[in-house]
């Protein structure tokens, strides 16, 4: 059975397909999931989804940046609607409603970190160069301290990943409220 090609313009599509890939591989991680899988899921033939992308590695570091950029354009919104109680209402978000995602809308922090590890020089790169502007974004807003941004930012995500994992209900919502007050606390 043929596919059909996407409809609408080529930057409308193109976010399509990024967009599908990040869930492909937000659920089957880079190893996990093959070209053929990452096209259907986009509604595309391979052929297609490689006319596009050229490669599954090049369509894993878009859509490593899409997450990147998205979770850099909730942050700075989180910090314009909510001004000098922003970390109280993202903490909250992050732990809580963002918890609540399916794993292939969740946060590419906790679900796609340890496979970026093991990428490619310039995936890595696109990855530590956002990473450095959400952690400047935060910082931002804990008035210039880095080290408070970095030490949010890590429980936030490290929670979301390792919770993310467990099976214990109890478990998770005693990790999640405890770091919770210790992210507060930063």
């Amino acid at each position: 059975m043929m596919m059909a090609r996407p409809k609408g313009n080529g930057a409308e599509v193109g976010k399509r397909l990024v967009a599908a890939a990040g869930r492909g591989f937000r659920t089957g991680g880079f190893g996990g999931i093959g070209v053929d899988a990452l096209a259907g899921e986009a509604g595309l033939t391979s052929g297609a989804f490689y006319a596009h992308f050229g490669s599954k590695a090049v369509a894993f570091r878009e859509a490593v940046r899409d997450g990147l950029q998205f979770t850099l354009a909730s942050i700075q919104q989180f910090q314009e609607n909510h001004g000098p109680e922003w970390q109280q209402h993202f903490a909250r978000f992050y732990l809580g409603e963002r918890m609540d995602a399916d794993l292939p809308d969740a946060c590419i922090f906790q679900t796609l970190t340890p496979d970026i590890a093991r990428s490619d020089l310039e995936t890595r790169q696109v990855y530590s160069g956002l990473l450095s502007e959400i952690i400047s974004s935060l910082a931002h807003g804990f008035d210039g301290d880095r080290d408070r941004a970095w030490a949010f930012w890590s429980l936030l995500t490290g929670a979301g990943a390792m919770t993310r994992a467990t099976t214990d209900a109890k478990a998770r919502e005693e990790a999640l409220q405890a770091v919770l007050k210790a992210a507060l606390k930063v």
